[in-house]
Parts: structure tokens; C-alpha cells; sequence
């Protein structure tokens, strides 16, 4: 234990449920229960995970209708609490971080954390204010304190796309197995579809955006169900949700599709999935696979920049296959059904511990 008198700032913009938001949550109780005095500021107090703010951990709302317009309110936070050290996560609000502590001219150390490639910034997002958004990194990222990447194919990516010495990048992998992920793996499951001697069922999650490329899984099982009966239900929501249910009607798949939203308990579906499959075409630690592989589900995943390929090293644990093609993911799913996770797969998804990454960041983090 260490003085509680070590005041630590944790920033992102909310609590929607996506990946970067899991991790923070989970740092920000591990670092409480190391005796830090941890504070969670979201630009924005909403969504799915503020009933997981653990209650050693104090939720800050600066009450922004969006992540720019959090900047005043930050700035004052840091005059008034000047914690030794702030993590911010995600793109937007890492600059933001950055420009709130040259405005408040604290000594507080700033580290901020990426969690996905500025590769699809660039290439897929049209917004004008998005396709900005790396210039502003590579201008605001050199006055970090440090750069956190969640994956080392991720840190090489940003070497290169913002121009940034690879040396100041630090990879870190994403807290994933903790003793309560087994404990909620094993909470039972009320669901006809898991019931003993039912059709398998292929399981995905995540938020339902372009990225994520649920379009492929679809196409795939519908690929897959022309040779043998299966299911597919996708655990998130998100704005795809509308052209995501318009294809599974065109492919007449509806029926035997589930998209229930976000659930707070993903892991005891993972536990009792056929296969779980991640179909993204750009991540950076995607955490839901390393989750399924420590819930003993067998995995098919795209090998698209960055994480699955380091995670699986190099297909040892699971398929890999080519990103956007139904055809060779629809093959890699008929190849594990019926087949058990290997014992490696689970011994990798270990290695991956909060106690580790808490570990890694409090170095980073000068704490």
C-alpha cells in the first residue's frame, strides 16, 4: 500500500460501453486498491458502465455536452485538485487533456493512452472534423508527458502516421482477466439459444460500427448455415444496428440473429458460445478477445491492424483470417465447431492482468 496522499486523474469522455472505457474503469480500481486516491472524470456522465464505477473510485462529471467543451471544466479540476499524475484515453480526449494542463499550468504529469489506428481516422471517417482530428494529435501528442499505446503493432503505427519517436511510445496490453471474470463467466444464463442440445451458437461483441465489420460476420454465418445449422447473436449497440437488421432480412437470416444490446455480463455468454468470432477491420488490443479466450471459447478472428495477430501470436491460439472476406471466416468457424478452445489459449489470455498493466502504468506514470 502507498499514501493515499498520491492523487491520480483518470479522463474520458464517458462511460458509453466501448473497450477504452472497460479499461479505464478497471485501472481505476486497481489503482485504488493499490491506496491511490482515484478520481474518474468524464466529460459527460452517461452511459451502461457508470453502474461500474467502483465505489473506491470518485466519478467526476464535468457535465459537457461534448468532449471540446469539457476543456474549461478540466482546467479547473486540475487547479483546484493538482493531481500528480493524469491518463486520458481515446483521441479527442487525449488532446484535450493536453491543452487543459498548459492552460492550468499544474505540474501535473499527463500520459495519454490510444486505443485504436489513426490509419482509419484517415481513411474511413469523412467527417471533416474527424479527418482533423490527427493533425491536432501530432501537434499535441509531443507535449505528453508519455504516449501509451494498448498493443506494439499499435505503437508502431503511430510512430509512423504522427511522425513521433518510437522510443517515447510505450506499449502496454489492456487489463483483461481479473478473478471476477471468471466468477461472472460462470453466473447462469437464462437464454432458450444456450440451452443443452440446442443449435451452436457463433457469438460476436462490440459496439456496432463501421470498424467492427458485424456486416462480414452476418454474411458469413449465412455462408456457414448453408452447410450446417448455426446461430449468431452480437452482443453491443451502436449506430450499424439499423443497415445490420436490413441485412439479415436480406440474407433470411433474421430469425436466427439476436442483437440484444448491451449486456452487462458478456463474459457468461462467451463461456457458452460455439465460437466467438471478431470480425473488426481495424483494432487496437481488441479486449473482447482476450476475454473470450479466458471464458474458454474458441476464436476466429480478422487478422486486421492491430492486436488479434499479437494476441493469437500468430494463430498459436485461433484462426486468423483475411479482413472483409465471408467466404474464409465462414470456413474458419465450420473448422471450430464442435472443437474445445486449445489450453494455450487460456494460459495467453492470462498473461494479461490488471495487476500487470497497473504495474506497467504506475511506471509510466511516474506515480
Amino acid at each position: 500500500m502507498i499514501s493515499s496522499a498520491r492523487k491520480l486523474a483518470l479522463f474520458v469522455p464517458s462511460l458509453r460501453g466501448g473497450g477504452a472505457e472497460k479499461v479505464m474503469l478497471a485501472l481505476a480500481e486497481g489503482f485504488a486498491a493499490r491506496g491511490y486516491a482515484v478520481d474518474l472524470i468524464v466529460a459527460q456522465k452517461e452511459g451502461p458502465y457508470l453502474a461500474q464505477v467502483p465505489t473506491s473510485v470518485r466519478l467526476v462529471d464535468l457535465r459537457a455536452s461534448r468532449v471540446l467543451a469539457a476543456l474549461p471544466g478540466l482546467v479547473r479540476y486540475l487547479r483546484r485538485e493538482t493531481p500528480n499524475a493524469m491518463l486520458s484515453a481515446l483521441s479527442h480526449a487525449n488532446v484535450v487533456a493536453i491543452w487543459a494542463r498548459s492552460l492550468a499550468r499544474v505540474d501535473t504529469r499527463v500520459v495519454v493512452s490510444e486505443h485504436n489506428t489513426t490509419s482509419f481516422w484517415l481513411e474511413h471517417v469523412p467527417q471533416r472534423r474527424a479527418r482533423l482530428l490527427p493533425r491536432f494529435m501530432r501537434r499535441t501528442y509531443r507535449r505528453a508527458d508519455a504516449i501509451v499505446a494498448v498493443s506494439a503493432g499499435l505503437a508502431a503505427e503511430l510512430a509512423t502516421s504522427l511522425r513521433i519517436d518510437a522510443a517515447r511510445i510505450r506499449p502496454i496490453c489492456n487489463p483483461i482477466v481479473t478473478a471476477g471474470l471468471f466468477a461472472r463467466a460462470a453466473e447462469p444464463l437464462d437464454h432458450p439459444w444456450f440451452a443443452p442440445g440446442r443449435c451452436p451458437v457463433v457469438l460476436g461483441a462490440g459496439r456496432l460500427t463501421t470498424e467492427k465489420d458485424f456486416a462480414t460476420l452476418i454474411n458469413a454465418v449465412a455462408v456457414v448455415r448453408a452447410e450446417q445449422p448455426v446461430r449468431l447473436m452480437i452482443l453491443g449497440e451502436g449506430p450499424e444496428r439499423p443497415r445490420l437488421q436490413a441485412l439479415t432480412e436480406r440474407l433470411g437470416i433474421a430469425d436466427d440473429v439476436a442483437m440484444p444490446g448491451f449486456v452487462d455480463n458478456p463474459f457468461r455468454y462467451m463461456r457458452r458460445a460455439a465460437v466467438f468470432v471478431l470480425s473488426s477491420c481495424c483494432e487496437g488490443f481488441p479486449s473482447v478477445l482476450a476475454e473470450a479466450m479466458a471464458c474458454g471459447a474458441p476464436v476466429v478472428s480478422t487478422d486486421c491492424p492491430t492486436g488479434p495477430r499479437e494476441i493469437l501470436e500468430d494463430g498459436r491460439h485461433g484462426a486468423l483470417v483475411p479482413v472483409g472476406e465471408p467466404e474464409a471466416m465462414a470456413r474458419a468457424i465450420v473448422a471450430q465447431l464442435g472443437r474445445s478452445a486449445p489450453a494455450s489459449a487460456l494460459e495467453r489470455a492470462r498473461s494479461f492482468t490488471t495487476e500487470a498493466a497497473v504495474e506497467s502504468y504506475t511506471e509510466v506514470l511516474g506515480l
